[in-house]
């Protein structure tokens, strides 16, 4: 396993961290028992993994109680790194939902309680809340990394002008920054390198991924001909959305030829590739079973070639909107050998027509 720090930060974490969406979850993303959750945290954890991802949402706390009574047992909250979120609704009254200080501190007060842990490593704001003052919310985030009860502050699902004004009014009252976003990100949806990816550069964010199996669409079991009879889409989730099929299965061809080449799995095909992208931090895995676990592990060491990738971009290439086409052709000098292939590309199809 490979660590790489998070941001400009000084902590490291691994390239790939365990995702707990699925502990005490519905069938619709996989229901994972205590004992179950206990062993799959150990072979992370056994493997090299650090970072374990959670949210206050996820399964209404359920996810953070578990995640608490497994690191509570046997020293294993000293090996592992624990990452939760705030936003989303957490009860009936008006004040149960948001960015506000009031929610923002109560939340991370019953979080705590829940991972049985004085500390949140990484204590991420969900999503962004237009009804909150900015300030306010990077106020009351300043105020619990000064209290101790957190360590480092991120934002996830930001835009990136979201992004830009946390950070400015967290600089101008020389309060704590960012030091990561969680974005979705993977062969199928690569619009975050429009914006999101060239603003982690920039301001120093890491960057951890969500869902990089799309769901489990980009794993090979998802074919044109069909599927397998159970997981997250066969039970009716929609995240994230799928506005071209065809796309989308011409992608998994590809993955699909090269793990056959490899004798490797599709999905650790897609895991590496994220893993070998431009800013990229970390990669969150989960899995309704051990075997799940087990397959994505092996991603971590596995090493695409430069013509795996070429084929990979090739097929997954995002169209190029404007500003960004216009910008292409005075980016090569800013740019990595990597990005100033695509972008040459890009550049020959569009004098192309």
């Amino acid at each position: 396993m490979d660590y790489r720090y998070l941001g400009r930060s000084g902590l490291k974490v691994s390239t790939l961290t365990m995702g707990t969406m699925t502990f005490g979850g519905s069938e619709k993303v996989g229901h994972t028992p205590q004992s179950e959750a206990t062993r799959q945290i150990d072979l992370c954890l056994d493997h090299g993994i650090n970072l374990l991802d959670t949210a206050n949402v996820y399964n209404a706390g359920v996810s953070e109680e578990m995640i608490g009574v497994a690191l509570s047992e046997n020293g294993r909250r000293q090996k592992a790194l624990v990452a939760t979120k705030v936003r989303f609704r957490m009860g009936d009254g008006p004040n149960d939902v948001g960015l506000s200080r009031h929610h923002i501190v109560a939340q991370a007060e019953a979080s705590l309680k829940r991972l049985k842990t004085d500390v949140i490593d990484l204590y991420q704001v969900h999503e962004w809340d237009g009804m909150t003052p900015i300030e306010e919310t990077m106020e009351a985030l300043d105020t619990l990394v000064k209290q101790g009860k957190v360590r480092y502050i991120g934002c996830s699902n930001y835009s990136g002008w979201h992004i830009m004004k946390a950070l400015a009014a967290a600089d101008k009252n020389h309060g704590q920054r960012f030091i990561s976003q969680q974005i979705h990100y993977t062969l199928h949806s690569r619009e975050a390198e429009y914006e999101l990816v060239p603003i982690s550069q920039d301001q120093g964010l890491g960057i951890l991924i969500w869902s990089p199996l799309a769901g489990g669409l980009l794993s090979g079991k998802y074919r044109r001909d069909g599927g397998p009879e159970s997981g997250r889409h066969v039970g009716g989730s929609r995240e994230p959305p799928v506005p071209d099929w065809d796309k989308l299965y011409d992608i998994v061809d590809v993955i699909v030829a090269i793990a056959d080449e490899r004798g490797v799995s599709g999905a650790q095909v897609a895991l590496a590739w994220a893993l070998g992208r431009p800013g990229v931090t970390s990669v969150i895995i989960g899995g309704r079973s051990e075997a799940q676990f087990k397959d994505n592990l092996a991603a971590a060491d596995l090493k695409l070639s430069a013509e795996e990738r070429q084929k990979l971009d090739a097929v997954s290439r995002p169209p190029l909107l404007y500003p960004y086409w216009h910008q292409t052709f005075t980016a090569n000098d800013r740019l990595g050998p990597a990005d100033q292939d695509l972008l040459s590309t890009y550049v020959e199809d569009f004098k192309r027509g």
